[in-house]
């Protein structure tokens, strides 16, 4: 996409806290809406996923074949990588057996060779070269282990290692609190920096999303997950709305 004065611009939105309050809260809404089908709905993890891979293929498709930056096909196409990132997690922790920490072992891995590859591939792996179907592709699919790692890994956290959502919420927190300090204060490549804490985002929005929905017994607040879904998806609609959403400058 090039504009009147030849600038180009990437296909996805310039980063600003609008876009991580965004970030957070379609995280939370993976969370919630994937459980609402596989557990709510009775439907089980690999029916869940069967159906939101669908999706995630359908909004992916659309997003790399449009000519220019979308905000509201954007964000459908992020909250379809985290849900179908929550119902795939899921499945190959409990379904599969894998276990908390082995699944997030290997997703890390998938996760790291992806990075690997799309910086081998292109040269360089800033979301201001998603521009082209080719880096759109592993744009996305990086973004999708990245979901499903951050599934695995707030599980893992809060579950395994005892914290409780509360806690584990609290440990993502601090982990994104340590990032931003070191953008506002060292020369840390902002590109690592970006991806970390789009990783870290994930678990955060599981074990919040967690707390939401989960029994009081559990230490959740026991919402519906119908209902915390609902109010999360009119919560993204109207930040989307409310920040303007506009395209990185493409380059670096």
């Amino acid at each position: 996409m090039e504009t009147s004065k030849g600038h180009a611009f990437a296909k996805v939105p310039e980063v600003t806290l609008g876009f991580w309050i965004i970030k957070i809260a379609a995280t939370t809404l993976g969370e919630t809406g994937g459980d609402a089908v596989s557990m709510s709905m009775n439907l089980g993890y690999l029916v869940g996923t069967a159906i939101f891979a669908v999706v995630f293929l359908v909004a992916v498709t659309a997003q790399i074949r449009a000519r220019m930056f979308h905000p509201l096909l954007y964000w459908a196409t992020i909250i379809a990588t985290t849900t179908v990132g929550t119902t795939l997690a899921d499945f190959a922790d409990r379904s599969l057996g894998i276990g908390y920490a082995g699944g997030s072992a290997l997703l890390l891995a998938l996760l790291l060779g992806s990075l690997f590859a799309w910086h081998r591939s292109l040269g360089s792996v800033s979301v201001s070269t998603v521009s082209s179907p080719r880096a759109e592709a592993f744009y996305w699919v990086t973004i999708m282990l990245s979901q499903t790692l951050g599934t695995a890994l707030g599980d893992w956290t809060a579950d395994s290692a005892g914290l409780g959502y509360t806690g584990a919420a609290a440990v993502f927190g601090g982990f994104l609190l340590l990032i931003l300090a070191a953008y506002r204060w060292t020369r840390v490549s902002r590109t690592l920096l970006f991806w970390a804490a789009f990783i870290l985002t994930r678990p955060l929005g599981a074990v919040v999303g967690d707390f939401l929905d989960k029994p009081v017994s559990a230490g959740g607040l026991a919402l519906s997950r119908y209902s915390a879904t609902a109010a999360l998806f009119a919560f993204i609609l109207a930040c989307i709305l409310l920040f303007r959403q506009r395209p990185a400058r493409s380059g670096h």
